[in-house]
């Protein structure tokens, strides 16, 4: 390995152990959100168990996020420091703002957990929400720096001089606002579906206990109608996000898609791979015209090839699996939420087949990589450039030596860290079981 691709693989780790607990760090707070606005709007005291439950899971998987999101930031200026001189330079503002997002969010988190009791309930659906808007601000806050990578824009470069530096013009560069919603309506999608996951695991090991087995079916219910609402807007603004990289980085939608001829009647590429040999997409199902439809909401719309761009400037071509992954993922999640939806309220069964069961216990792990595979797909499709065509990615890249040891190093580190958070949160819920905290009966109906 180079190099460059040893200090990419070593933040990249870095970032996709992170980019776990933080998205689930935006995500359960809504579902605690959701769970008492239920409980005062219903007067269920099992909503206000499932606050209490879901929050001392977010507890602990703070504790995770937040050192491991202090390692990213350390690794951003130790691996890149080409990179951080001229983030310094142009866009720290997001860096600075994104302190008091945190601020808010662990001071109004300390308030909800420590001083649940003595406060009114408007008060404790206050904090909550000032809980979700801290931690989705620090999301879209980090996240406009990725933005910047793929749209710089808020200074101008005269004889390799950074010169008329307009640091909100940075912030509001062209992609932000699409991709900054992408990563809130998704990170909301996944904490609900980790939600789904947990309860209908549940649901099937409590079956005998139909005290317990209603607790997570309401749970259950609650996941898969925010999971499915913001499912529908992460499709939605994801169309908006492919329009906007046709726009900005049309080589990087090139290669997720396999197109090499710049063309009209475009067709969309399902599954298969990308051979650079064959320039075509082998064994894929294409749809013809789609892609320009998608790209230009018409069917004779032009889309750039890859040919049109020098060899050494495009993307990795198996970005097109990554890119599949992730939308594929996304359909199948909103799949199960149709399909639950269906089943409880239209045909109204009393409950669910096991195999659709199974199917929500596999979908928080699956919103999980998806989340992955998205990250992944923006980081890696916008190389060679660290920040797009101002700065390779191998003039930002630290001259440090034993990249490789520390990478070895920091890997264990973090196994050691997802096993300890699965630990604690194995034994925190095993010996505090949801049959101590529930009220004998509700007395409300199941379902939502």
């Amino acid at each position: 390995m180079s190099h460059t691709l040893i200090a990419r693989s070593f933040f990249g780790t870095t970032m996709g152990f992170h980019i776990i607990f933080a998205t689930l760090g935006v995500g359960i707070p809504l579902m605690i959100l959701a769970a008492e606005l239920l409980y005062q709007r219903t007067g269920d005291r099992d909503y206000s168990v499932m606050a209490r439950r879901w929050t001392k899971g977010f507890a602990v998987l703070l504790g995770i996020g937040i050192p491991t999101g202090t390692i990213a930031g350390v690794q951003l200026m130790l691996l890149w420091p080409g990179f951080m001189t001229f983030v310094g330079k142009v866009i720290s503002l997001p860096f600075q703002i994104e302190l008091y997002a945190f601020f808010i969010e662990a001071l109004f988190m300390s308030i909800y957990v420590y001083a649940y009791d003595r406060l009114r309930p408007w008060q404790r659906i206050a904090s909550v929400s000032l809980v979700t808007l801290g931690a989705m601000a620090s999301a879209v806050l980090i996240t406009n720096v990725h933005t910047f990578e793929d749209t710089p824009a808020g200074f101008k470069l005269v004889d390799g001089r950074i010169t008329d530096v307009h640091p909100w013009q940075a912030f509001m560069n062209p992609s932000f606002v699409d991709q900054a919603v992408h990563v809130a309506v998704s990170a909301f999608m996944t904490g609900a579906f980790f939600i789904a996951t947990i309860a209908a695991y549940k649901m099937l090991k409590q079956r005998d206990h139909i005290r317990i087995y209603t607790f997570h079916r309401k749970a259950l219910m609650l996941s898969l109608a925010v999971g499915g609402i913001f499912s529908v807007l992460t499709a939605l603004n994801g169309h908006e996000t492919a329009q906007g990289v046709a726009q900005w980085n049309p080589e990087k939608l090139a290669a997720a898609e396999g197109l090499f001829e710049t063309r009209t009647h475009a067709p969309l590429a399902i599954g298969g791979y990308v051979s650079e040999k064959d320039q075509d997409v082998k064994y894929a199902l294409k749809i013809p015209g789609m892609l320009s439809f998608l790209v230009g909401n018409r069917f004779d719309a032009r889309v750039k090839g890859l040919n049109d761009f020098p060899r050494d400037e495009w993307p990795p071509l198996f970005i097109h699996v990554l890119f599949n992954g992730m939308v594929g993922i996304g359909f199948l999640l909103l799949a199960l939420s149709v399909i639950g939806f269906i089943w409880n309220k239209i045909l109204r069964r009393p409950a669910f087949p096991k195999i659709m069961m199974w199917g929500f216990v596999a979908s928080g792990p699956l919103a999980i990589l998806g989340i992955e595979f998205g990250w992944i797909f923006a980081c890696t499709g916008r190389q060679p450039w660290v920040i797009y065509r101002v700065m390779r990615t191998e003039e930002a890249v630290t001259g440090a030596g034993h990249l490789a040891g520390l990478f070895t190093l920091f890997l264990a580190v973090y196994i050691v860290l997802l096993i300890a958070a699965l630990l604690v949160l194995y034994f925190l819920f095993r010996r505090h079981p949801v049959a101590n905290d529930l009220p004998p009966s509700s007395g409300k109906p199941e379902s939502l």
